[in-house]
């Protein structure tokens, strides 16, 4: 029987500088990895928070920009509330009420990538 150890999406980035900002400067995700194969190449880095591993491409072809990805989690107003405190300047998102019996959260990165956010209520 196949055993699922981990899934990680890529997801699509265009700008190195942008994709930082968003991802680790406001999101507080960590920088695992990075991978160029020469200098001025195609960036591919592994970033993660909590148990939220994604991979982000620069490589043409690897993935769609737009996707979605679909995050089940715990914490949510209060990390929603650390992110309105750092004031974004691009983005202010909002806590939504009665997704899937709980509360959600939607985040659209500079390069049309979604991120969903939902905690079930117990």
């Amino acid at each position: 029987m196949l055993s699922i150890e981990q899934t990680i999406p890529l997801v699509r980035i265009f700008d190195e500088h942008k994709a930082r900002e968003y991802y680790c400067d406001w999101l507080g995700f960590n920088v695992d990895w990075e991978h160029r194969f020469e200098e001025g190449t195609p960036l591919y880095m592994q970033i993660s928070l909590g148990g939220l591993t994604l991979h982000l491409s620069e490589h043409y072809g690897d993935c769609t920009p737009g996707g979605k990805v679909f995050v089940r989690c715990r914490g949510l107003r209060e990390w929603h509330k650390s992110l309105a405190a750092k004031k974004y300047k691009y983005y202010r998102p909002s806590i939504e009420d009665g997704v899937w019996e709980g509360i959600g959260m939607s985040l659209i990165d500079p390069f049309g990538n979604k991120l969903l956010f939902s905690e079930i209520d117990n």
